[in-house]
């Protein structure tokens, strides 16, 4: 049996496949074309953020089970993997911390314009520290939007670490406040981390009526999924000054290049948050052993639909 990645993992979860005796494909691109070309034949698949389409999908003639490298599901097509019986399951909560870690010093790059100043420096350019606007977060308030196994390592960091007020919007909120509503939140902030799934009720949560709400000053945060926030809104907001600083770790293609890059006061960086070694290899081992399960007969636990029983 074959096995493609989409995308590469860790060496150490290509092993596990390779002991179980499953032939490992790497695509060549990550694009669903490619992807299509070379689907064929192949019972399970690997895929990271890139996702599976569903066009994709229905060229693996031998496809059985895909594996999402991470939480998020929305790049898969999961209508066409009910129609094919493809069952599909991610590997949440491993790389929790990495992307804890990362939101948080994503925080305090924006509460100090870090990369600005870096490149101020760079520029030999001086008077930034007296032209610019800095701020503590110690003591302040953080809204965390959504509490997974991510938002509430944030939570628990930013209350622990520096102090600040933490509230919550979500379903939960553990031993921390829980807002009634997103607007209530929103206007209490000084900071503002996004980490709920995206889904059709939560696409756009972050747009010009929520920004309108927003404390003046405050700092957004997105370690999440780039259409939770409007970006068009979230320019208009910056230019305001309502929102003082934002970082984005998912974003669309072309805003570290458009709107939102002008002002110098939005950090871009690649969907960073699970991008550490040791997240990279707690996921990339969990993800080959469910493949391996599935393919197996067996039904890993993190299974997000019901294709019906797989027979090896």
């Amino acid at each position: 049996m074959k096995c493609l990645l989409v995308q590469p993992i860790h060496a150490d979860g290509i092993a596990v496949l390779r002991t179980a005796g499953i032939d490992v494909i790497a695509c060549p691109a990550a694009d669903m074309e490619t992807v299509a070309r070379a689907l064929p034949g192949c019972a399970a698949v690997i895929t990271r953020n890139a996702g599976l389409s569903g066009p994709a999908m229905r060229a693996g003639d031998a496809l059985r089970v895909v594996v999402v490298h991470g939480t998020g599901y929305d790049h898969v097509d999961m209508a066409v993997a009910g129609e094919r019986g493809v069952l599909v399951c991610n590997t949440p909560g491993l790389n929790a911390r990495s992307v804890a870690e990362l939101a948080l010093g994503l925080a305090l790059a924006a509460a100090r314009r870090i990369p600005a100043a870096d490149r101020s420096e760079r520029r030999g350019e001086t008077g930034f520290r007296e032209a610019e606007r800095f701020v503590e977060l110690g003591g302040k308030t953080a809204l965390v939007v959504g509490w997974g196994a991510v938002g509430s390592r944030l939570g628990r960091m930013l209350a622990a670490g520096l102090g600040m007020k933490v509230l919550v919007h979500s379903r939960s909120a553990g031993d921390f406040e829980r807002v009634a509503t997103l607007a209530e939140g929103l206007a209490r902030a000084d900071l503002i981390s996004l980490h709920t799934p995206l889904t059709p009720q939560t696409r756009g949560m972050i747009g010009a009526e929520a920004l309108a709400r927003v404390r003046p000053g405050a700092l957004l945060v997105n370690t999440a999924r780039a259409g939770l926030v409007d970006e068009v809104a979230l320019a208009a907001a910056i230019d305001s000054g309502r929102i003082a600083a934002a970082a984005l770790d998912d974003h669309s293609p072309g805003a570290p290049t458009g709107p939102l890059a002008t002002s110098g006061r939005v950090i871009f960086t690649p969907h960073l948050g699970g991008t550490t070694e040791e997240a990279l290899r707690r996921v990339a081992i969990e993800a080959a052993r469910h493949v391996v399960t599935a393919l197996s007969g067996g039904r890993p636990a993190t299974a997000l639909n019901d294709p019906g029983s797989l027979h090896p």
